[in-house]
């Protein structure tokens, strides 16, 4: 239960999970049993996973220890299109209270199900997520996420309000109405996408508002890979501490790890969700400490389980403990997929390599697009970035520094040299979602 402990010690009511802090042994114990009840759940209601099962001559008496997982076959996004709409759905329809589905740009969407425990557990790990956060009950949670079909609104929202927090349902948009509210409905927390965050204090600081004079004190931020020096920017231009958040539609949606007030690595709240880190090659399952490719297990899903679920994001369990004291493992912050790796002449690139370069040199803001295209059979990379009004005003002498040095930093970090293109202020399109930071245009 969420309300299992609470430590009013620094003057509030702040609510702390037992789960969060349960002795291995225990936890370990928590995990294997409902490893085998989610393993037996699937073998028997979702044809796919017995049929997979079968096929490697595996039943649920097989799994008997958390090592044993690693013989259990893998799951990827294809097989949630594959068996569109409810092919892999383990409770009849009459159990299911709610759908979400992706936006199905690139085909078939991805439909996700709950029943209605599946739901008060997504509200149990938000909570614990805002908690981890830094929030408690009287916060004020401004929640930017969008609410619909995609997973984050909703999922913030249950969350916020189970924690005793008062919530904001404003959805993405509306920038100008969403800084108005910030300052009159006294707002200390907002969440929200990191990309539109940096539009919202871009706007901010053109309507005259200064948000480091306002209440608001934390952001948490997910839904899309962010470097350390977007994490800098936010913190320096709003005075508030930005957290990273971590989850997956096709696990729970948000709530599947979080920053604890630590700011080192994600708690994965791993009574519900085991990991497995696996070399993306071959894999094989990789000890904590090794860099791979994060593979998850829903452990106490009903309405449709995921098994080893391999999710493409490149990151490492980390093996030192945290200083919050919480027993719950660790990932690094996502900063790169294996899927959203550019192969250019050759050498691998990710799009944080380059946002990591561009936020190192002063004078720009971090909006910024990565073009590719292809001349005489040779890719090319070229980079646009927006600059401050100071600086795209000032000389042109001045402008080249600027260009200059973000050629360096990106060469340096990359190998490969990069045409960079200063662009003006607003140039760049906004996103009140995920941005859109690659336009491949290789084989058009």
């Amino acid at each position: 239960m969420l309300t299992e402990l609470w430590n009013d010690a620094a003057g509030g009511f702040h609510p702390v999970s037992a789960s969060d802090f349960l002795p291995h042994s225990r936890l370990h114990e928590i995990q294997l049993r409902r490893l085998r009840a989610v393993i037996t759940r699937a073998y028997d209601a979702v044809e796919l996973f017995r049929q997979r099962m079968n096929e490697r001559g595996l039943t649920p008496a097989a799994i008997r220890s958390l090592t044993d997982l690693q013989h259990v076959p893998f799951m990827v996004k294809t097989d949630l299109r594959d068996t569109y709409p409810f092919g892999l759905f383990a409770s009849p329809m009459s159990e299911i209270v709610r759908l979400h589905a992706s936006s199905g740009t690139t085909g078939k969407p991805i439909v996700v199900a709950y029943t209605r425990e599946d739901v008060n557990v997504w509200a149990e790990v938000m909570t614990r997520t805002f908690a981890a956060c830094g929030l408690h009950r009287g916060d004020i949670l401004q929640n930017a996420f969008g609410y619909g079909l995609f997973t984050g609104g909703l999922g913030a929202h249950y969350g916020a309000e189970a924690l005793g927090a008062t919530v904001i349902p404003i959805s993405g948009g509306n920038t100008d109405r969403q800084i108005m509210l910030l300052r009159d409905f006294n707002v200390t927390a907002l969440c929200c996408t990191p990309s539109y965050f940096t539009y919202l204090i871009e706007r901010a600081i053109e309507l005259g508002a200064d948000l480091r004079e306002l209440p608001l004190k934390v952001g948490i931020f997910g839904a899309e890979p962010w470097s350390e020096g977007m994490r800098s920017h936010i913190e320096n231009t709003a005075a508030i501490k930005a957290y990273d958040i971590y989850g997956l539609s096709e696990i729970i949606g948000p709530g599947v790890a979080s920053e604890c007030e630590a700011q080192h690595g994600l708690h994965i709240f791993e009574d519900h969700f085991y990991p497995e880190i696996i070399d993306p090659d071959t894999g094989a399952v990789l000890p904590d400490g090794s860099e791979g490719e994060l593979v998850l297990t829903t452990l106490s899903k009903k309405a449709m389980p995921v098994i080893r679920y391999r999710t493409r994001d490149i990151t490492t369990l980390m093996t030192e403990p945290c200083t919050c004291g919480r027993t719950l493992r660790r990932i690094r912050r996502i900063g790169r997929r294996s899927d959203d790796m550019m192969i250019i002449r050759g050498v691998n690139v990710y799009p944080s390599q380059i946002e990591a370069a561009l936020l190192t040199v002063k004078g720009t803001v971090p909006h910024y697009q990565i073009i590719l295209t292809r001349e005489q059979g040779l890719d090319q990379l070229a980079i646009e970035v927006e600059v401050t009004p100071e600086l795209f005003s000032d000389e042109i002498r001045a402008l080249e520094i600027v260009r200059t040095r973000l050629s360096q930093a990106i060469e340096r970090i990359i190998n490969i040299r990069a045409e960079v293109r200063l662009v003006e202020p607003h140039t760049i399109a906004r996103s009140e979602g995920k941005a859109k930071r690659v336009i491949d245009r290789r084989n058009q």
